[in-house]
């Protein structure tokens, strides 16, 4: 389970661990509660989350989720780059 929050990590930063450790137990659009919760449209949070999942602190914070996230946005990545070039796996 995630640390004691002994880092650098900001409320809002903690939040957003929370939120993604939980999102899908949660009732409603993931979206919605983005912008209901953080006041930001979703294509922000998710720059902002991107940021916070490369930081050193967050891995220490939550090392479980933030390396899953990492795995989650390189899968995602690869995705993306397998299709632009139109690669057959």
């Amino acid at each position: 389970m995630a640390a004691e929050p002994t880092s650098t990590l900001t409320d809002v930063e903690l939040e957003m661990l929370a939120m993604e450790r939980l999102w899908w137990q949660l009732a409603g659009a993931k979206e919605q509660r983005i912008r209901g919760r953080f006041a930001m449209s979703a294509t922000k949070y998710y720059q902002r989350l991107n940021d916070l999942i490369d930081r050193d602190d967050a891995l220490a914070y939550d090392p479980l989720l933030v390396k899953r996230l990492r795995r989650v946005r390189a899968e995602r990545s690869r995705s993306r780059l397998v299709r632009r070039l139109g690669i057959d796996l």
